[in-house]
């Protein structure tokens, strides 16, 4: 069970936030410091890929990584990248919405934010598009 630890309240006692299931778990029961962050697979391995809270593949596609050397694992609480390391390409992100590409227009990696009204279901259409095309870059639209 991974446990993080999110107020101190003594000398031994803490208030944790649980990331599974707390099955068979009782007040005053051991654990064990790790020592360490929660950490997640980074890198291009995890690219469409869905993950847990504590880095656990759910997606039933296998394990991220089938080799030692292509690990790469980062804690799951960072301060975010500069803007220096963000990278510097100015490319637009064609979502294949003819609306959005043409209005609004998204660059790649950035923050993309679309509205709509609640009601209108053609806003989760669109939302449902925009990510299959994001995760899919061979997409045929």
């Amino acid at each position: 069970l991974v446990l993080e630890v999110s107020q101190h309240l003594g000398e031994n006692t803490v208030r944790t936030i649980a990331m599974e299931s707390t099955d068979g778990l009782v007040r005053g029961q051991k654990c064990h410091d790790s020592g360490a962050p929660i950490q997640v697979p980074v890198g291009p391995l995890t690219l469409g890929r869905i993950i847990n809270v504590i880095g656990e593949p759910v997606d039933e596609k296998g394990p991220i990584f089938t080799k030692k050397e292509d690990e790469k694992w980062a804690p799951l609480h960072r301060s975010a990248p500069s803007f220096s390391e963000q990278g510097k390409t100015q490319d637009i992100l064609v979502t294949g919405i003819k609306v959005v590409d043409l209005l609004a227009p998204y660059a790649k990696g950035g923050k993309i934010g679309l509205f709509g009204g609640l009601i209108d279901s053609r806003v989760g259409v669109w939302i449902s598009k925009l990510c299959i095309r994001v995760m899919d870059e061979s997409a045929p639209w």
